[in-house]
């Protein structure tokens, strides 16, 4: 492919990558130091400020979405699948993603290569809001990590609070819910599913 002159959509014009599920292209908003909470612009690809973090919450690891993907019915359907859960429905965005590695990245609005190896699926409000855990490609550390169960639990367990508290007013009651931590398989699938949603709602260049 010829390199763009413009810069390309980190949405919809940076690939996923041929290896994909196995290994993909992350696209990186926010990182464990920010105190606000950036996300990309769906129409621009620029990102804005979504909120500044109210309270002592910070992403425990680089925070993103994968790119040419969509949260719709198909990514629902895998969570009813899983949960037995019933009117659940996407959360109309690309699907997250958090990339673990032992060095430390400074700013966001990169693109990084990683190995998904499981995930939450986390509902929100009645949105399925899954967030796929992967580790960075080479990393020294985290590398070697191939499934989540090879993850610590006490690293697992710092995402979930992460997840489960970050929406979440003092006095009032949770908003989301972690109903399993899935492997790498499922993973894929929620993968797969979240691209079959993107060819359905935006197409195939």
């Amino acid at each position: 492919m010829e390199p763009s002159k413009y810069k390309l959509h980190p949405w919809h014009g940076i690939e996923i990558g041929a290896a994909a599920p196995e290994l993909i292209t992350a696209f990186i908003e926010i990182i464990p130091s920010d105190t606000v909470k950036y996300e990309i612009d769906k129409h621009s690809g620029y990102l804005k400020v979504d909120r500044p973090q109210k309270f002592s919450n910070i992403v425990p690891a680089l925070y993103g979405f994968i790119p040419r993907t969509y949260c719709k019915e198909a990514v629902a359907a895998v969570n009813m699948k899983y949960t037995g859960r019933t009117g659940i429905s996407g959360d109309n965005d690309p699907l997250d993603i958090l990339v673990l590695t032992e060095k430390e990245i400074t700013h966001g609005d990169i693109i990084v290569q990683a190995y998904p190896i499981g995930g939450f699926r986390l509902t929100d409000n009645q949105e399925a809001d899954d967030k796929i855990i992967a580790v960075l490609k080479d990393d020294m550390v985290y590398g070697q990590w191939k499934d989540i169960t090879d993850v610590p639990e006490k690293i697992l367990n710092r995402l979930r609070h992460y997840f489960l508290t970050y929406k979440q007013m003092p006095g009032s009651p949770a908003i989301c819910s972690i109903d399993e931590t899935f492997d790498r398989q499922k993973a894929y699938e929620v993968i797969y599913a979240s691209q079959q949603d993107y060819l359905h709602y935006f197409g195939q260049e």
